[in-house]
Formats: C-alpha cells, sequence, structure tokens
C-alpha cells in the first residue's frame, strides 16, 4: 500500500525514545517529517540520520518535527541516539505496520536473497496530516538538502 500525495495519513501510534507510546496525532499544528530507515547503527543509516541531527534546529524553524522509525527495539534506538546524539524522535515499528501503512516495507533483495525489509522512504505531512510530499528508495546523498528544499519551499 502507498498512500497518495493530499491524502489525510491514519493515525498511529508506536513507542519511542521519549520513553513513551507517540502518537502522529500529537503533532498536529505542525509539520512531520517521518523518515524509515533498515537499521540502527549501519553506515548509511547513520549518515542519513546524523544529517537529519546537524539540521534538526532548522526544521524546527520551519515549524517541522522530525520522526525516524525503523524495526529495532527501543533499547537499540536508545544506544543510536546515545552515540551519535539523536536530538529528534525515533519510533520503533517491530511489527513493520506503520512502514507496511506507508508503503515502506517491501521485498528486498541483497546478494541473491529475497527477504521482506524497510525500504529507506521519507514522506512530509502538514500541519493537519495531510500527506505533501513523498521520497521512496531514497539515496542518503543529497536527501537532506532535497528535504530542506521543499520545507522551505512550502
Amino acid at each position: 500500500m502507498t498512500l497518495a500525495e493530499g491524502v489525510q495519513v491514519p493515525d498511529f501510534e508506536l513507542p519511542s525514545s521519549t520513553g513513551e507510546s507517540v502518537k502522529l496525532s500529537d503533532f498536529r499544528g505542525k509539520r512531520v517529517l517521518i523518515y524509515f530507515y533498515p537499521k540502527d547503527m549501519t553506515s548509511s543509516c547513520t549518515q542519513q540520520a546524523c544529517d537529519f541531527r546537524d539540521r534538526h534546529e532548522e526544521f524546527q524553524g520551519l515549524n517541522t518535527v522530525i520522526l525516524g522509525i525503523s524495526t529495532d527495539p527501543m533499547k537499540q534506538h536508545d544506544k543510536f541516539i546515545a552515540k551519535y546524539g539523536l536530538p529528534f524522535i525515533l519510533l520503533s515499528d517491530e511489527e513493520h505496520t506503520v512502514a507496511e501503512q506507508f508503503g515502506a516495507w517491501q521485498l528486498k533483495k541483497m546478494y541473491g536473497k529475497e527477504y521482506m525489509g524497510i525500504v529507506r522512504s521519507t514522506f512530509l505531512l502538514d500541519e493537519e496530516g495531510k500527506l505533501i510530499k513523498q521520497w521512496t528508495k531514497v539515496r542518503v546523498k543529497g536527501h537532506i538538502e532535497e528535504a530542506m528544499d521543499t520545507v522551505k519551499g512550502l
């Protein structure tokens, strides 16, 4: 399933790095940049998280919240946050229900093997929770600039 731009994104609730469950609707009134990534502590995912970390204040100044989502458990997220000083919320989607909702849970291939996993994807929602932009099969290099330019252009 994929979401269409201009459509209200269904609310969801996941365990978060704040120690409490977080609902998407908690952020009404702010833009929300949700990025799905495969795994904490891997090179591309670390680079992407650090890119968002380095521009976090700028996104905040543009009324935009960043949420990172992977299937890693909270303990792993906590280590990832501590090691790289990540200032934004990470959500744990261990059952990949939210990733499926966004169409980020897909069949992947590596070294000739097929398996289900998160395809690196980013979604930008407006203040009412409507999808205004999506990036699928994201390449980390240059992505933060593209996301920032999109937010600035709103």
